[in-house]
């Protein structure tokens, strides 16, 4: 009988024939300008993650900009680059599940403006959590907005 579930795990691993840079067409072009976009690979996206030192914070767009060098792209895909960053968070609690140690710190990427990410495991307030013993402080959400990391551009890695 065929396994009817994959784990986030085999999810990741999976490349899907990806990474492509494909040119931006008429309709993405309103949005995204004119150019190519890379659509990458969901362990790409993971791989950049992992190398986030403790303390450290990265951007979903920071992410999509390395993607795009990478690949001598004008653009990282924001739709793609968003859905592997959420595969990349769920297969890492998975793995710490199953007792690894060596997980992805998905908790150091925040969106573009120092948000939390509310579609991680256990949503704002683990992330927040973890944020918090690695010495970030956390500023409220206002309204709809989540909660955000203070001066999150002064953790920013370089490069």
């Amino acid at each position: 009988m065929a396994k009817l579930c994959i784990s986030w795990q085999e999810k990741l691993a999976d490349d899907k024939g990806l990474p492509k840079v494909v040119e931006i067409t008429d309709r993405m072009s309103k949005r995204w300008g004119t150019g190519t976009v890379v659509i990458p690979a969901p362990r790409e996206v993971d791989e950049i993650m992992r190398k986030v030192p403790r303390g450290k914070l990265i951007t979903v767009n920071q992410i999509r900009s390395l993607l795009a060098q990478r690949h001598g792209a004008t653009i990282g895909c924001p739709i793609t680059t968003g859905i592997f960053l959420n595969i990349a968070a769920k297969a890492a609690e998975e793995a710490a599940a199953e007792g690894k140690k060596d997980i992805t710190p998905y908790w150091r990427t925040l969106k573009s403006d120092g948000s939390l990410n509310e579609k991680y495991p256990g949503g704002v307030e683990a992330q927040a959590a973890r944020l918090r013993e690695e010495g970030h402080t956390i500023e409220p959400g206002r309204g709809k907005k989540p909660p955000k990391v203070k001066d999150f551009e002064r953790s920013l890695v370089k490069g």
